[in-house]
């Protein structure tokens, strides 16, 4: 076997660790390797959009901050992917930490939902994240020095949340490809975080499409709302990501309404079951 454990190591915090962060260009992602800056990470950082790429780097490097690499590219292009790892492999050797941040979001009734809808889902939210891990994880195994992998789900890998079908698809898909490597990957010495956030306070909250509901009608506008009121901010996220690293804790959570949901699920399937019919029935409401 190549690698394995001999001089693995958990990864205890970031200082000086090699961390590669997608979806850096805003919300989670830029907060996420912002906060792995002030830790004294060595960051290599992407997302597709070029622009907010950039400013995550300018602001990161105006406090200090070490970035290694960047580059605007898509994770959905699985030659991107490579080309850019095998030169980050090339010049900089394997990685510590690689963190699975971005992501999209669609929501709507299986009705409404176009089949562009579901591809996107699972090509960004699932496929992005393998095409990384193929890219970056066997290195990082036969190196053997161990490491850690964060992916970043939503409640909605663990719960059935009204009109997800298409989001959890991807969601869903993404905790098991993480629940397996979590196993696959300990005799490396690499543990594997499943990030679970319920509502976080970003622009995606404002543009997220919602198929076959009106965005300006008042009862939508009250409803996200009372989402943004309750959400968490991309920061608190970053600190609990990088709290579950230092902790070597596999589920992540981000505020304890999705961790007493999840635990509820589990413990109270009846009542799960009646709470989730309620909540659909209430979101039919919006439908036009």
């Amino acid at each position: 076997m190549n690698g394995g454990r001999q001089g693995a190591q958990a990864v205890r915090n970031l200082g000086g660790k090699k961390c590669l962060v997608t979806g850096a260009g805003s919300g989670i992602g830029r907060a996420t390797a912002l906060a792995c800056a002030d830790e004294g990470a060595r960051l290599f950082l992407t997302d597709i959009n070029e622009v907010g790429l950039a400013e995550t780097v300018a602001a990161i490097t105006a406090r200090g901050g070490d970035v290694a690499g960047s580059r605007a590219l898509d994770i959905v292009d699985f030659d991107a992917v490579t080309e850019w790892a095998n030169e980050i492999h090339d010049e900089h050797g394997s990685l510590d930490v690689v963190m699975n941040v971005a992501g999209i979001s669609a929501w709507g009734t299986v009705e409404n939902l176009e089949h562009r809808h579901w591809k996107s889902m699972v090509d960004v939210n699932l496929m992005g994240p393998i095409h990384i891990i193929e890219s970056f994880v066997p290195p990082m195994v036969r190196a053997g020095r161990g490491g850690h992998l964060v992916n970043v789900s939503s409640a909605a890998g663990l719960l059935a949340l009204p009109w997800h079908a298409a989001y959890s698809a991807s969601k869903f898909g993404l905790r098991g490809v993480s629940e397996v490597l979590r196993f696959d990957l300990e005799q490396h010495g690499i543990d594997v975080s499943l990030v679970v956030p319920g509502a976080v306070r970003t622009p995606l909250v404002g543009t997220v499409e919602i198929a076959g509901v009106d965005r300006d009608d008042p009862r939508v506008r009250k409803a996200v709302h009372l989402f943004e009121r309750r959400a968490v901010t991309p920061e608190k996220v970053a600190r609990c990501i990088i709290r579950g690293i230092e902790k070597r804790r596999f589920l992540v959570y981000t505020s304890p309404d999705v961790r007493f949901g999840y635990w509820w699920a589990r413990k109270f399937a009846l009542p799960y079951e009646f709470v989730m019919r309620q909540a659909n029935r209430q979101f039919s409401k919006f439908l036009r």
